[in-house]
């Protein structure tokens, strides 16, 4: 899943482009980029950056290199170099789903950047790309989320349509139970058809065996909904869930902290997933660590604690120097 601004958050708000609801983390990277990629799913962005710089340096034909050092400067919110870094990929690799799925996702946070007539053009290769990796890989839940999320939300002109994402809806089910549902819902959300939508993300629930991320994207719909004692309730079970999981304290706590700080709603248990996520040995690429460290330091600078919002800017900076969100300029130096 998104996280923060994202990611949960959306893409391309000029054409009200809702991001993907799923945000995968990249598949194991091979032997040679292994380290990269663990410093990547870690939050450490300068050290990934550092490791693939050096292993371009050898061989600057690795697709997948500068498709992992495009997932980097995603996470630190660089589109210009995120894009770079993925067309190259996908220039050196053309047939690699993978590789247009996070082209797509890259001209989607330019598009959303500008705010301009130009997004428009960014919009319709959002839509080109995130198309050519569901044509390389039909079962590709990812793309196929992706794809589904943009049908859903962009305007015809750049190629959304509501006909389009029932399409994809239904393939979507055959691959990826949950994620169909969600889709479904956000369909029927968009067509204010509220208890349709709030059946179909409690469906999705259900249908993911009961994970915290399904909990998640429940509690977001209500979120949306401002039906903020459902919402809670939704979050507990997802919390409940994710320490019953094989790997506890992943992305999913920070999605709930970041559900209940968008709301205004219990600062002090904010903290604690957010520390407790930190502290986790299973962070998430989806997640990154020094994002987490920079939106803690906003909250503690929100609640008083100065040093202690000082010490999380640090931790930030010490992970992704070129990281620099507004947020970071609220926080007492």
């Amino acid at each position: 899943m998104l996280y923060g601004p994202k990611r949960f958050g959306y893409f391309l708000t000029l054409l009200c482009l809702a991001q993907a609801v799923l945000l995968s983390a990249s598949s194991i990277p091979s032997t040679s980029l292994q380290p990269a990629g663990t410093a990547l799913a870690a939050g450490r962005a300068d050290e990934a950056i550092s490791l693939l710089h050096s292993s371009l340096a050898t061989n600057p034909e690795d697709a997948e290199a500068h498709n992992l050092l495009c997932q980097v400067y995603y996470q630190e919110e660089r589109w210009d170099d995120a894009i770079r870094e993925c067309e190259t990929a996908v220039q050196l690799e053309p047939m690699k789903a993978e590789y247009h799925l996070w082209l797509g996702r890259a001209y989607g946070e330019k598009a959303d950047q500008i705010h301009s007539i130009k997004a428009y053009g960014l919009a319709k290769k959002v839509r080109d790309e995130f198309q050519r990796a569901v044509e390389l890989d039909a079962k590709n839940v990812d793309a196929l989320s992706d794809l589904g999320e943009f049908y859903t939300a962009a305007p015809g002109i750049v190629g959304g349509g509501k006909k389009k994402a029932q399409s994809v809806a239904q393939t979507l089910e055959s691959y990826g139970a949950a994620q169909g549902h969600q889709l479904k819902g956000r369909l029927a959300e968009k067509d204010k058809n509220y208890a349709l939508a709030e059946s179909e993300f409690k469906q999705a629930v259900e249908a993911s065996n009961d994970s915290a991320d399904a909990w998640m994207a429940l509690a977001s719909y209500y979120s949306r909904r401002h039906q903020l004692e459902e919402m809670s309730a939704a979050l507990q079970s997802g919390i409940e869930a994710d320490a019953k999981s094989a790997k506890p304290h992943g992305p999913a706590l920070v999605e709930a902290a970041s559900l209940l700080n968008r709301n205004n709603l219990n600062p002090q248990l904010v903290i604690q997933l957010w520390k407790e996520y930190l502290a986790s040995p299973n962070k998430s690429a989806d997640s990154p660590a020094f994002r987490v460290h920079a939106d803690l330091a906003h909250l503690l600078e929100q609640q008083g604690d100065h040093e202690g919002a000082r010490q999380q800017l640090e931790e930030a900076a010490s992970l992704a120097r070129e990281y620099h969100p507004a947020s970071f300029d609220k926080v007492s130096r």
